[in-house]
């Protein structure tokens, strides 16, 4: 709910928020500065005021906060996006190379600032950068480098690649006079990795075992007080306690690992210290005041304590106050903060949602963090846009996203971010537009990740010529399809304000697979419909309940083509068609009058059609059924009806009516998941009118086809001679057993593992393992179609096979690809849907299941199926001479097979 405060509508609980800062601010500010005081005191406007979008308003360093529920943030991985100053690049510690992925490329503020127009036109309002904070700028042990910003060396100083502070500033200013925001991205749990524990670790000894890492430039610690005290064998450093002296977090489960070990092997903070808390405080809080940044997004919020969290926002040290004193003494009294929490929860579950949730209330329902990165979302986001899982998935998490959280519209939504594969790695265009009209269309702040307007593919990829992964152009083009589309978005959202401040009610989701996605946005009067066909074919979304009966549907927006004009029942029900790959809004206007321009719903002599009363229906009216079955309904006034199985108008059945009354037989060959509940309605076209649904479950048994075991310990690569890279603990790429099983005409494939992983904590239930799946399908085996070359890794299928369909696989990624356009260093085309994933740790199993409709319908009689292990991170981890950290050995990764363990090739009768 909102409420009416100050002219403008805010969150309920907002505004006690800003009330408490703001008086904090005034008690604090003078113990930072007479100019904060002065600031403080000064009375807030209730917006901030905004220059003509097709003007640079005055450059200032300090502005109000804006309404966040408003804005639209553009995410710059700074080094990628632009090199405006070469002068800059080079640091001469051997840490830069523009056509290197893991060295700094030459991205910087002065690139960020020559490129706001382009920014702006895309319908940005805010610029969200990665930490600016000077960084290492080599780790030899990792082979990588810390352009991306989150290996802190001082978190006071600017990265001298990206610019000075004067360039910070001078950025600022651009951006606020243009009527943009600055959010800076900022680390609180760790530094750069300057220790480890590689050869052991002593709970009781930290100074056992401890190893130091030297940069590029010969220090082995961070330059900045405290955090420079981080050797435990000099007693006043020990004493000092700034470090956890840990090693890698093993278990993310455990959270004493994940609150005091080394995430990925970063310097973890003792953020129960006193001093570290009031350096990171005053550390951050001179950005707001010296470079005018108008929010935060804590990177790994999830790995700091609460009470440091707290700590850091509200703390009333005089000396060091809590940043959100900070910012209201500058007249920010809004001033955002988001966390990530990198937690993805498995379909129709928000063990994480919570987990997310508990950063944003403290135990009594008061805000802690203002907002959280939207991690939940964005995983259903991609599983139903970019590998075709059912859109109820998705349904449901819009309505647990309001059941969990009480403010969504404060929490940024995203679809691929810099530690994710972009959507478009294992996505297309289509559903790239989909996702982001329902990132502009739901109740969150949108946020575009740099180049996903551009259609980059390389997750880290640079937009300027000079960068790596760029592939020698600049990627700037205002007219390229997805940027226009992102800025109609935009206007969308900036003009239909219900988009942004109102609240969901979910119409439909399929459950069988990919179809139709429909919700209500609503904000008091204010109504609008938003529509989805996630599927390769037109689709009947019915009964849709508008809210208002006799609705006039005003076409608002459509992805491609345009939206057709509305007009509900008497109920306020709809039916529509939607095309493959659409979507649409429509404004609800409450009018009875339909034109006969409009789809007609409510007119007509006719009613609508009826199922007959079934005999053993649940209470809910739905049916168990083991096979096809039999359907009767009425339909006066009506020659035929249509009977369409889950939305799907290409295979409706035609079924004459006679005297008013029809009969039909439905087929449920395709149909395989007892735990679907699939859609059956009588739906008479012309008239555009649909039955009730009739919804029912159909159970079909598995059959095992083929398996085979494979030998115990051949983890070895081709050759017999790789070696695991020097961080893993158990022999995750060792396959002992491969098992195929099908039911009409879906696919499951089982492997057993020598161990499994959740080391990282991933969101598909595994991790150290990336699996390839190749599968060869006899129907679809032409020369022209199937392929042997292995994408990416460096090798050919064995015995001369090809494959038609190919399955990748691991922690964070699920991607089916074709084989169309594939070849050694090309995926091929992506393909819905993806595989279903189950894991069982406990017997190290993973399950993947593929639906008819994955593998084109074609016959499994005669399929072959081959698996390779590896691992992935944004692309094959590479292989080395000598094994190292998170480095193959044995091996040359530029010519070598990447596959660490191969299955025999199992033929299915």
């Amino acid at each position: 709910m909102a409420r009416k405060q100050g002219g403008k509508r805010q969150p309920d609980g907002a505004e006690a928020v800003r009330a408490r800062v703001r008086a904090l601010a005034l008690v604090l500010a003078g113990a930072l500065c007479p100019q904060l005081q002065a600031a403080a005191l000064a009375p807030a406007a209730a917006t901030p005021t905004r220059p003509d979008r097709g003007a640079l308003g005055e450059a200032v360093l300090h502005v109000p906060s804006p309404d966040w529920r408003d804005q639209v943030l553009y995410f710059v991985m700074t080094d990628r996006f632009d090199d405006g100053d070469t002068a800059n690049d080079d640091q001469h510690a051997g840490e830069f190379d523009p056509a290197d992925p893991a060295k700094y490329n030459g991205g910087d503020f002065a690139g960020i600032a020559r490129r706001l127009d382009y920014i702006r036109g895309l319908g940005a309002t805010g610029v969200w950068v990665t930490p600016p904070v000077l960084n290492r700028w080599w780790d030899p042990v990792a082979h990588h480098g810390g352009y991306h910003g989150y290996w802190a060396k001082d978190f006071s100083r600017v990265d001298p690649h990206l610019g000075t502070l004067a360039d910070y500033q001078a950025l600022s200013r651009r951006l606020h006079g243009a009527g943009l925001v600055l959010v800076q991205d900022i680390v609180l749990n760790h530094t750069a990795d300057y220790f480890d524990y590689d050869a052991g670790w002593d709970a009781k000894d930290p100074a056992a075992h401890l190893a130091f890492s030297p940069d590029s430039v010969g220090d082995s610690a961070p330059t900045q007080a405290p955090f420079d005290r981080n050797d435990p064998r000099k007693p006043g450093d020990r004493a000092a306690g700034i470090y956890h002296w840990t090693p890698k977090v093993r278990d993310y489960q455990d959270a004493a690992q994940t609150l005091d070990w080394q995430m990925a092997g970063l310097d973890d903070l003792a953020s129960e210290s006193p001093a570290v808390r009031r350096a990171l405080r005053r550390s951050y809080g001179d950005w707001i005041v010296r470079a005018g940044v108008d929010g935060f997004r804590i990177d790994t919020a999830l790995y700091v304590p609460n009470d440091a969290l707290d700590d850091f926002l509200y703390s009333r040290d005089r000396d060091a106050p809590g940043v959100l004193a900070v910012a209201a003494g500058t007249g920010r009294d809004a001033f955002h903060v988001f966390g990530e929490g990198f937690a993805i929860d498995k379909p129709y579950e928000d063990v994480q949602a919570r987990r997310i949730d508990a950063l944003m209330r403290r135990a009594d329902g008061s805000t802690l963090l203002p907002g959280m990165l939207n991690f939940p979302l964005y995983g259903d986001i991609g599983a139903v846009f970019a590998r075709g899982a059912p859109p109820a998935q998705l349904a449901w998490r819009i309505e647990d996203m309001l059941r969990v959280h009480a403010h969504p519209e404060l929490m940024p939504s995203f679809v691929d971010n810099h530690d994710v594969d972009r959507f478009l790695a294992g996505g297309d265009e289509a559903g790239l537009a989909q996702a982001l009209l329902l990132l502009f269309t739901l109740p969150g702040i949108p946020t575009i990740y740099y180049g996903t307007e551009q259609g980059l593919r390389g997750q880290r990829a640079a937009m300027f010529a000079a960068g790596s992964g760029s592939g020698g152009r600049d990627h700037f083009d205002v007219a390229a399809p997805m940027y226009r589309t992102i800025a109609r978005l935009a206007v969308l959202r900036r003009d239909h304000r219900l988009f942004s401040r109102g609240r969901p009610t979910v119409l439909q989701g399929s459950a069988a697979g990919a179809g139709v996605l429909a919700y209500r946005m609503t904000e008091g009067a204010d109504s609008a419909l938003v529509a989805f066909n996630t599927a390769d074919a037109p689709m009947l979304a019915d009964n849709l309940d508008t809210g208002v009966p006799g609705a006039r549907l005003e076409p608002v927006l459509a992805l491609a083509g345009e939206a057709p004009p509305l007009h509900a029942d008497a109920a306020g029900r709809v039916s529509v068609q939607l095309p493959a790959r659409g979507g649409m809004a429509w404004r609800v206007v409450a009018d009875a009058a339909p034109r006969r321009s409009e789809t007609m719903v409510s007119a007509g002599a006719s009613e609508a059609p009826a199922f007959d009363a079934t005999a053993g229906a649940r209470a809910d009216g739905s049916l168990d059924v083991r096979g096809d079955f039999d359907v009767s309904g009425t339909a006066p006034g009506e020659a035929q009806v249509m009977l369409v199985v889950d939305g799907d108008l290409a295979h409706a059945r035609t079924v004459p009516v006679r005297r008013g009354r029809w009969r039909a037989r439905v087929d449920t060959s395709a149909m395989v998941d007892p735990a679907v509940t699939h859609r059956l309605v009588a739906w008479t076209g012309a008239s555009a009118r649909a039955s009730a649904p009739r919804l029912f479950r159909v159970e079909r048994p598995w059959q095992v086809l083929a398996e085979a075991d494979d030998p115990v310990g051949d983890d070895t690569g081709p050759a017999g001679r790789y070696r695991y890279p020097t961080d893993w603990a158990a022999r995750t790429l060792d396959l002992r057993h491969l098992r195929v099983e099908g039911a009409g005409g879906a696919l499951r494939i089982t492997l057993t593992m020598a161990a499994t992983s959740m080391l990282w904590n991933p969101p598909n239930g595994f991790d150290h393992l990336a699996v390839n799946v190749y599968i060869a399908l006899p129907g679809q085996a032409a020369e022209a179609v199937a392929v042997a070359a292995m994408p990416a890794q460096n090798d050919v299928l064995p015995g001369g096979l090809r494959w038609n369909r190919r399955l990748r696989v691991h922690g964070w990624s699920n991607a089916l690809f074709s084989s169309a356009g594939a070849g050694p260093a090309a995926d091929g085309t992506p393909t819905v849907p993806a595989a279903a994933i189950a894991v069982d740790r406990a017997s190290n199993t993973l399950q993947f299941t593929l639906a008819p409709g994955a593998l084109g319908g074609a016959s499994l009689s005669g399929a072959q199926v081959f698996v390779t292990t590896w691992d992935y991170d944004g692309g094959y981890r590479p292989l080395r001479a000598e094994a190292a950290g998170a480095l193959f050995g044995g091996g040359d990764g530029a010519r070598d097979p990447l596959w660490m363990d191969a299955s025999p090739v199992l033929r299915l009768p």
